[in-house]
């Protein structure tokens, strides 16, 4: 069988009465002229004018309003507006009424609303001498003017982030990209400590201190904030010694670090063990990636670490464009793998480890020779790629003989030893007619046939790959729909041997051998199993035999304690 692939209005509003409320947070929307109530205690909004956008502040943020507060009967009690400056507060923080905390959250900038807000909300039984009075609703026409956002990124107030200018898009920068950036830092009493444009690292490296790997993975393109850091994000208790462009850090020492992050170069690990790393130089266009198969177009120039040439491709004008097929192994690994993580037009350099490169065997090229393990270095371009047919574009026939193709290729890459590879063409194969419901007759027995022979096919492979469990599964797939199938029970004998459910595979191979008593390799691993089972039992009686050994000495020495004692009597 070895053989077998077929097969918080006012200054004067921070009263004492800032306990935590419980209240609806859901956004509110309304129509200009509109009233309704937020929450549950009683607060009104009605829409004056509507604002911008749909962002609005949150706890923590910096607001700046104007107001206008009267009573219910008109009275004014006090105007930010009168007095011609705008009123500065933080949000959620209990420096103002509680209902302007609630209901200032749900505004937009530039919005107009005329708040309702119960005394419970605003000042309670004693109400506000002389102006207001005991449980008084009030009234405040509120215009939000702007706000900055203040955030605790770390969620333990060691860095709070200020943002003074919005940034771009919606990315952030992530632990593998080298981030560009300018940043002043001060200490509390506003002395410059460092000052630099332009400096790029590595995120997860980090640069100056914690606090700027930590902010910067916050940030959009183009964002500047000013970070408020405390010494555990900075310099802690030991502080910094001044250097030649640096002045010192005391210990403990809070620092204000003004930061702009300029841009970033998107660097990610293609191999998910950091063996493989590309970094965009230049983004592609769209959406589309080369997939398996696919037909694809590169400029390349391949280095040696020392910067030695070793290849290049498509640069000079009259050199052709480098054309290979991924997943065909036609370039190294590492390579192939990178380039299916591509766009269209996207510009790279890919540093390649030599698991996925030359390996350990010294490699001639055109322009130089790469010594055994060798690290390299690929600058690449994707220049145009035409994508493997996919099923759902494909008719019945087509994903027939799509199917057979990936079967035969599996079975050469099986013969090769290259077990992972064979495994991943026989479960697309599968995949190609895996859905048949708009098949004829004829064409759904090809398609279970060839399900069959790619599923215990693959079988094998994870046999080979000591993915046991996997192996089972795919058997057990099988003999869902042939319950006769000896290869299906066979290797399914064989994962349950290698998973220690013997008395699982003596079922199995008991049932291969009636439908087939003469199969030699049913035969041969029938030996192998009772063997297994032999070593099982000899550890399980020796284990067992310990054990009563053990119960035994406690017994003896139990019924002896007392005539020693007896004795010294």
């Amino acid at each position: 069988m070895e053989d077998d692939f077929d097969f918080n209005a006012a200054g004067a509003m921070n009263d004492e009465m800032m306990d935590d409320v419980a209240y609806d947070d859901a956004p509110v929307t309304l129509k200009v002229g509109e009233e309704k109530e937020i929450g549950k205690q009683g607060l009104k909004k009605k829409l004056l004018k509507e604002g911008e956008g749909w962002d609005t502040p949150d706890n923590g943020d910096e607001v700046e309003v104007h107001y206008t507060g009267t009573l219910l009967d008109g009275t004014k009690f006090d105007s930010s507006v009168d007095r011609g400056t705008p009123f500065k507060f933080t949000l959620g923080q209990g420096q103002v009424i509680k209902g302007w905390d609630q209901g200032i959250k749900t505004m937009k900038k530039g919005e107009n609303a005329l708040f309702t807000i119960p005394a419970e909300l605003a000042y309670g039984e004693s109400g506000s001498p002389p102006t207001i009075p005991p449980n008084a609703t009030l009234q405040f026409d509120v215009q939000l003017l702007s706000w900055l956002s203040v955030k605790d990124i770390c969620k333990d107030g060691g860095i709070f982030k200020k943002i003074l200018n919005k940034g771009e898009n919606w990315e952030n920068p992530k632990d593998l990209d080298e981030v560009l950036v300018n940043y002043e830092v001060r200490l509390e009493d506003g002395t410059v400590v460092a000052k630099s444009d332009g400096i790029e690292f590595t995120v997860e490296d980090g640069h100056f201190c914690p606090a700027l790997s930590k902010a910067v993975k916050t940030m959009k393109k183009g964002e500047k904030v000013l970070l408020t850091v405390k010494p555990q994000y900075g310099f802690g208790e030991k502080g910094k010694q001044a250097s030649d462009n640096e002045g010192a850090v005391p210990a403990n020492a809070t620092l204000q670090i003004t930061l702009e992050l300029v841009s970033w170069k998107t660097v990610s690990d293609v191999t998910k063990d950091r063996r493989v790393i590309k970094k965009i130089l230049k983004e592609g266009e769209g959406y589309e990636r080369p997939n398996e198969g696919a037909v694809v177009q590169v400029k390349l120039i391949g280095k040696l670490q020392d910067g030695t040439i070793f290849t290049k491709k498509g640069y000079d004008d009259v050199a052709e464009l480098f054309e290979f097929k991924t997943d065909e192994e036609q370039v190294i690994e590492g390579l192939d793998r990178a380039v299916m993580s591509m766009k269209k037009g996207e510009v790279a350099t890919l540093t390649v480890a030599p698991e996925y490169a030359f390996g350990s065997t010294e490699s001639k090229q055109e322009l130089a020779t790469i010594p055994p393990n060798s690290t390299v270095i690929y600058e690449l371009e994707l220049v145009s790629f035409v994508k493997e047919k996919e099923s759902w574009d494909m008719n019945t026939q087509e994903k027939i003989e799509a199917a057979g193709k990936k079967k035969e290729e599996g079975n050469s890459l099986f013969k090769a030893g290259k077990y992972l590879k064979a495994s991943k063409r026989y479960e697309k194969a599968v995949k190609y007619i895996e859905y048949d419901t708009s098949f004829g007759d004829e064409e759904k027995k090809q398609a279970k046939a060839l399900k069959v022979s790619c599923n215990l096919n693959n079988a094998a492979c994870k046999l080979k790959l000591k993915e046991y469990k996997q192996a089972e599964k795919l058997c057990t797939k099988v003999l869902e729909n042939d319950s006769r199938n000896v290869k299906a029970l066979y290797r399914r004998a064989q994962a349950y041997i290698n998973l220690a459910d013997l008395d699982l595979a003596e079922l199995d191979i008991k049932k291969a051998l009636e439908i087939d008593p003469d199969n030699r390799d049913v035969k041969l691993e029938y030996k192998v199993l009772k063997e297994k089972m032999r070593e099982y039992n000899k550890k399980d009686a020796k284990f067992y035999g310990n054990i009563f050994a053990k119960l035994g000495a406690l017994d003896s020495k139990k019924t002896a304690a007392p005539m020693a004692i007896d004795s010294k009597a």
